[in-house]
Parts: structure tokens; C-alpha cells; sequence
């Protein structure tokens, strides 16, 4: 592993730059802290700095919100509460570890087992007294909690699915290799919870040195998975670093290395956003180590150390551009990059119900809501679970959609589950809808401390409501994503799916729509401060448009990309109490506006206007004829696969029908849309003279280019080139965005503010 760059000063900037948890990481003596010295006392809780430490050793400090007002009344402090969470790299445990994490939850939790959005198991509900044994007993189970949380990778994600094919088993077994080599190498956890010996004098120096993360690991959170084109369940786009397998005869020769991506934003602060991962190159297979590790070294050298709030990798990606990243990181590689390989994501899979898994072996993917394994009443999950897994002593592996998948199952097993659910009071996959099967949310209230609404304990409600308006409206059988959270991080990845709700204040969501299951592209806000029974009556004439005006077999996410906000807003049913307010128009470069981009986390204002002085010749004006036939004004053709489709080009009409302009469009580097996918941002846009062929452009007279920066879905013009019919360059016009900015530096949802007009061409 490298230890170049280490003490760097991009690695350790200027203490007036830094922000006040990298001044508690570097005191910390290697994330120690005072944290042994609190255990050993008769706090309830630990000290604030502690509490940020706390986090590498996979735990986070909360309080019990429901307590909180009696507490309050009683004259009594807030009621500390812990959650656990493992790190399980690809989401697999065998089935005695399994049984050993149910003992855990009833030992030292509040009875719950919670499988999160990346393939762990967090605990909720432990008290301090209780921390020191459920970490030593995870640990005892060959499980591990360092690292789960912090400023270093966090969990490694892959593919659960146990697929005797060779592909599936490449990816689980990377995974682990990765999660082993990103580890942070401080033993200090070993010291504080499993009682090892501390180190004194040199020894201590050595052995915590950190050969990877350095004195002050990273700037933020570092997320990384693993996934296949045909089935991208872990949500590659939302990754900070995704590999996506390059595979040849039946294994996996290589990747396509994805990076920038991160579903967290702040309210009120319109330069966060979540962010698609965007491809920046290819490697042979065993250059995945390496090249993971050469990412988690750039990130720690060049991210923001000052700002939290924009640490994350993705905003690195963002501000530079993939160019400059991809520039960078060859340098740290040590070699040229190889260009990204044309494949894109997709399909993806829930992996629920039976289904081989090769050499006479079965799986079977139960679905979890939200996650949470419980007993509750006659629903009786958790003791269900644990009776399956002592009979049958299957194989576990957890799923990044909160579900668990029981594998290596003899073909005679699937009678014996169904029946212990039955008589658990669970209900088998094939009995659920699938608005409930593809939901998702976070915990939030009680225990999430950055909680503004309930999230876990309302999305059932939500579902109940769609569950009886879609088998209304005959939409039972479409898979509709729907993913909540009780704030705008992101945890159940809200930006990308069908249905989005973002917590925003006491009872009230951000509505998100138009993303899909495959998560290659961010929804928009639909309308804001939407009260929680508000919801779904707010859904439903969008539904039933969807029903009746869908084209060929588009989803719902789809069919809002298509339609575009202001169709949609002329659907909405006004907000209680009032007699208007639609949320306002996209951004002006046409792309609907991603959540971060509004002020205080609202919905963006119309842009203020200004005054540009052009001089232009007199306008000729030609009366349109008398007609009662509707008048043409452009038409669209797309190209692509089913679901994928991307615009290929444009007829702009004059007002007697005959084509003025062509518009031929071009994402990534420069492919057309039958060759480009979703995860290709637009990035180009050839206006041509007339009715062109848009496969004989070498003859047609070109108007202008139009060059684009951005993401898929919120591309914004950067500049303009007109030419003369000769081919030269006539003038060359510059977009200027908020605060004097071009295009590359400002986040989605920007305004347009200013453009310039320069002769002939420009050095740019």
C-alpha cells in the first residue's frame, strides 16, 4: 500500500481552513480519544468529540426522540441511545453468524435487527453499558463494526445474489479483498473493545501509522460497490467509486470505473446536491485494488477539508469536471487511463422469492419492509427467521433493498419456509405488491438525530394509500420505486427513484418524481412542503395521466422525464387552503431542477431577469395563414433501447410546415443516441439549416453548436458557436450562471444570468 503524500499539504491544509472534526481527528490518537476513559465511567454519554470518533468504530450516538418530551416535562435529560452498525462487505454472513447477531439484538438492542440500504446490519437502541459487549460479541462472530461508519470506506457492496455462474462469486470475493485492504489500521479499536494490550512508546507510533488514510483519514464518507450491467441492485450511480463488470465468456475480465457519486444535500444550502457517478475509465480486472486504492488517495489529498458539507468525492468530480479528474487520476495510477468501455447499466433485479442458484442448490429472497426485523404482535419476523435459519441452516446474504436472501437451500426447503411464515403471520413475496417490494426508507425519528420527519414508521401508510389507488387505476403490476427519507441525505437514495419523499419540516415532504429502478438518473421536485396526508392525492392524477398517456411500455419515472414539470404541475390538485401554487419552472437550460439547487431547500425562484441590448435588424413579419389545422411547431425522434430511449434529433417547422432547422444531438463522447445510454450526459447539440438526414451531416450547412456540462438529466449550456456558410467561425457566445460563474462551477438547477457575444472564435 502507498504511503506517498501522506502529511501532504493538501492532506493537512492550514488549521484556519480546516474544519473542527479534522482538528478532533488529529488529535485523536488514532481515533482514541477519551473513549475508553467514558466507558469506564458512569456517563450516559460521551463528549462531543468523542462522539464524532465514535463513528469509525461503527457507532453513532443518539437520542430517544420519543422520550423526549416527557423527559423534558419530567425535569430530565435527553435519553442517550447507541446504534451498532456491521460491516458485512457483499452483504454475506453464514447462518451461525446470523443467529449470533439475533442473540445480539435481544441481548444489548431493542429487539430489532435493521438491514440497511448497504447490505449491513445496524442495532438501535443500545445503551453505553451495553456498547463494549455488542461490538466484542460482533467481533466474535468474525463480524466487525470499524469502519462501518467515519471518514474511511465504508461498507464494500456487491451483488447478493448467490449465482453459481463464476461472475457472481468474482464479484462477492473482490468485494471482500476490497473491504480487507480499505480497513483502517489503527489499534485502537482492538484496544478499546476487544481488550487489547496498548502500546507504548515507538511500538504505539508504528502501529498506528495509517498507510492509506494518514493522520486525518479522509475528508468525508467514502462509499464503494461492485455490480453487473444486467443487475445493478447496489445502485452503482449513487457510489462514490463503482466497478462495473466488463465480462467475457463468463467471467469478469474487467471494469468500467465509475466515480462522483452521492445522494446527500443540505437544506439551505444550494451548492449541495446529490450526484450521479460518471464513468472516467476502464481496467483489466486485476487492476481493481490498485485503482480503488489510487481514488481513495486522490480524494484524501484534494478533498474539501474545510466543509463538511462539501466533502463528499462527488463534489471533487463535480468542480473539476470528469476530464480534469480523470487528468489527476492517472497520476496517481502512475499510467495513461484506458477510456470507459460502451456498456451501461441495464437491468436490475429484487432477487425475491425461489429461484436455482446452480449444482442443485436454491435461494430465496424474502422481502423486509424497510428493513426492520422484528416481532410485533402476530407479525412475528424476527423469531420466524431465526427458526428458519436453525432448521435449515442456510447460507445468508442481505440485499442492498433491505431484503435478505436465504441461500444454498436443498430444492425441498421452499415447503418448510412457507409454511414457517405462515405461521409467523409473514407474508411471502408473490403476496405482496410491488409498490411495497420496490419501497425503501430510512429509520429517521426516533433514533436519527438529523431526522425532520418520521420516515420508517410512515412510509407503510404511504404504501397502503398506493397499494388501493393503483389497483384502482389498474397499475398493480407496474414497478413504481418509491423510497423516503426523514431528511435530505439521502440514506434510501430518494433522488433517483419513481417516487421520492424528502423530509422537510414537522409533517411535510418534498415530492420528488421521474427517476426509475435502474438509478442512472436523478428525479425533480415535483412540489414541496407537502403535508404527509397530502401524498398520495397529490399522486394520483399523475398516475392516472401516466395510465392513459403512456407511450409503448415506459414506467412512471419515465413518463414524468417525458411530460416535464409544467405538465405535471397542470395536473396537481392546488395545496390545501389554496387556489394555486405549482412549484415554479425548471432551470433555464430546460432541464427540470434537482432538489439541491433551491434555496433553503425550496423549490428554485424564477430567475430575476436582465437587460441585454442586442442590436438586430428590423423584423419581417409574415402573417400566418388562416387554418383550423393546428400549427406544427417541432417534433422529436429518439433512438435506443426500450426504456432507454434518448432524443436523436429535431425538426424545428416554420408556420407553413416547412422544416427551418435540424437539431442533432450528442451525448459522451460525441455518440449518437442510438449508441449513447442513459448514464451519457448530453453534451452536444448540432443545429443545421433546413431538413437534414441526421446520417448525412458531412453535406449539410451547420448554424451552430451548442456544448453542454453536467450530469445526465441536468446538463446546462456552457457556450454557443455560430458559423458562417463558409464553415468558419461567425461569433462564439459564453453562458454566465449565479455569482458570474460558467457552466462547470455551479451546481444543477442554476440561473442563467448572463451571456456574452464575442467575434469569431474563442479561447475557452
Amino acid at each position: 500500500m502507498s504511503t506517498e503524500n501522506i502529511t501532504s499539504p493538501a492532506n493537512q491544509p492550514d488549521v484556519a481552513k480546516r474544519s473542527a472534526v479534522e482538528l478532533i481527528k488529529e488529535s485523536s490518537r488514532a481515533l482514541r480519544g477519551t473513549i475508553a476513559e467514558t466507558l469506564a465511567s458512569d456517563a450516559d454519554h460521551f463528549s462531543d468529540a468523542d462522539m464524532q470518533l465514535l463513528k469509525f468504530h461503527g457507532s453513532y450516538q443518539q437520542e430517544d426522540r420519543d422520550a423526549r418530551k416527557t423527559r423534558r416535562k419530567d425535569g430530565v435529560g435527553k435519553h442517550y441511545i447507541f446504534m451498532v452498525r456491521c460491516k458485512i462487505p457483499g452483504g454475506r454472513v453464514t447462518a451461525d453468524q446470523y443467529l449470533a447477531l439475533d442473540a445480539i439484538a435481544g441481548q444489548h438492542a431493542n429487539g430489532t435487527l435493521r438491514i440497511t440500504t448497504r447490505q449491513g446490519i445496524q442495532f438501535h437502541g443500545v445503551l453505553k453499558d451495553h456498547l463494549k459487549p455488542t461490538i466484542a460479541e460482533i467481533n466474535a462472530c468474525l463480524l466487525s463494526t470499524l469502519g462501518a461508519c467515519g471518514d474511511v470506506n465504508r461498507n464494500v457492496m456487491a451483488c447478493p445474489a448467490p449465482l453459481d455462474d463464476g461472475v457472481h462469486a468474482q464479484l462477492q470475493e473482490t468485494a471482500a479483498v476490497l473491504a480487507a485492504h480499505l480497513a483502517p489500521r489503527t489499534r485502537a479499536y482492538h484496544e478499546i473493545w476487544l481488550n487489547g494490550k496498548p502500546l507504548t512508546g515507538n511500538s504505539h507510533h508504528e502501529a498506528d501509522l495509517e498507510p492509506l488514510y494518514g493522520k486525518v483519514y479522509l475528508p468525508r464518507k467514502f462509499k464503494l460497490g461492485l455490480t453487473l450491467p444486467e443487475d445493478n441492485c447496489i445502485d452503482i450511480y449513487a457510489q462514490c467509486l463503482g466497478f462495473l463488470a466488463l465480462v467475457e465468456s463468463d467471467r469478469i475480465v474487467g471494469y468500467n470505473v465509475l466515480v462522483g457519486g452521492g445522494m446527500g444535500m443540505t437544506h439551505g444550502r444550494p451548492n449541495t446536491f446529490p450526484h450521479l457517478a460518471q464513468p472516467v475509465c476502464s481496467i483489466p480486472a486485476a487492476a481493481v485494488v490498485p485503482t480503488a486504492e489510487a481514488v481513495v488517495r486522490l480524494f484524501r489529498d484534494h478533498g474539501n477539508r474545510a466543509d463538511r458539507k462539501r466533502a463528499r468525492l462527488k463534489y471533487l468530480v463535480h468542480d473539476w469536471g470528469i476530464d480534469r479528474f480523470r487528468d489527476v487520476l492517472s497520476e496517481y495510477v502512475g499510467g495513461t487511463l484506458q477510456e470507459p468501455k460502451p456498456v451501461a447499466v441495464r437491468g436490475v433485479e429484487s432477487h425475491l422469492g425461489w429461484h436455482p442458484q446452480g449444482q442443485g442448490k436454491w435461494f430465496y429472497g424474502l422481502s423486509i419492509e424497510n428493513g426492520r426485523i422484528k416481532d410485533e404482535g402476530d407479525f412475528r419476523l424476527r423469531t420466524c427467521l431465526r427458526t428458519i435459519v436453525q432448521r435449515l441452516r442456510p447460507s445468508i446474504r442481505f440485499s442492498p433493498s433491505q431484503d435478505i436472501l436465504l441461500c444454498d437451500l436443498d430444492g425441498g426447503a421452499l415447503e418448510e419456509i412457507q409454511r414457517l411464515l405462515a405461521e409467523h403471520g409473514v407474508r411471502r413475496p408473490d403476496e405482496l405488491s410491488n409498490v411495497q417490494k420496490w419501497s425503501m426508507a430510512c429509520p429517521a425519528i426516533p433514533t436519527c438525530h438529523l431526522a425532520i420527519t418520521e420516515s420508517e414508521r410512515a412510509l407503510p401508510g404511504i404504501i397502503d394509500q398506493l397499494e388501493v389507488e393503483l389497483q384502482r387505476l389498474g397499475l398493480q403490476h407496474e414497478r413504481i420505486t418509491v423510497r423516503m427519507t426523514g431528511c435530505p441525505n439521502g440514506c434510501a437514495r430518494p433522488y433517483q427513484s419513481d417516487i421520492g419523499l424528502v423530509g422537510r419540516s414537522g409533517d411535510k415532504y418534498t415530492v420528488f418524481v421521474g427517476g426509475r429502478a435502474l438509478g442512472d438518473r436523478l428525479n425533480f421536485p415535483l412540489r414541496d412542503l407537502v403535508p404527509l396526508k397530502e401524498i398520495v392525492p397529490l399522486l394520483v392524477p399523475l398516475l392516472a395521466d401516466f395510465r392513459d398517456k403512456r407511450q409503448g411500455a415506459e414506467g412512471f419515472g419515465d413518463y414524468c422525464q417525458r411530460v416535464g414539470l409544467d405538465y405535471l404541475q397542470g395536473l396537481l390538485p392546488p395545496p390545501a387552503g389554496k387556489a394555486g401554487g405549482h412549484a415554479p419552472r425548471p432551470a433555464s437550460d430546460g432541464a427540470p431542477p434537482a432538489g439541491p439547487g433551491a434555496a433553503d431547500g425550496a423549490l428554485p425562484a424564477p430567475p430575476a431577469t436582465q437587460a441585454i441590448t442586442v442590436e438586430v435588424a428590423p423584423p419581417v413579419v409574415t402573417p400566418a395563414p388562416l387554418t383550423t389545422s393546428p400549427v406544427k411547431r417541432s417534433e422529436t425522434f429518439l433512438a435506443g433501447p426500450p426504456g432507454e430511449e434518448l432524443p436523436d434529433y429535431t425538426y424545428r417547422y416554420n408556420s407553413d410546415g416547412s422544416v427551418r432547422e435540424t437539431v442533432v444531438y450528442f451525448y459522451g463522447d460525441d455518440l449518437r443516441a442510438a449508441e449513447a445510454r442513459p448514464a451519457h450526459a448530453l453534451r452536444r447539440e448540432a443545429v443545421y439549416l433546413g431538413k437534414v438526414d441526421p446520417t448525412r451531416l458531412h453535406s449539410a450547412r451547420k448554424l451552430s453548436d451548442i456544448y453542454h456540462v453536467g450530469p445526465p438529466w441536468h446538463e446546462r449550456k456552457d457556450y454557443r458557436i455560430d458559423y458562417h456558410p463558409d464553415g468558419q467561425v461567425a461569433q462564439t457566445i459564453v453562458f454566465y450562471y449565479d455569482g458570474d460563474r460558467r457552466a462547470s462551477e455551479v451546481p444543477s438547477g442554476a440561473v442563467l444570468r448572463r451571456q456574452v457575444v464575442f467575434d469569431g472564435p474563442v479561447s475557452l
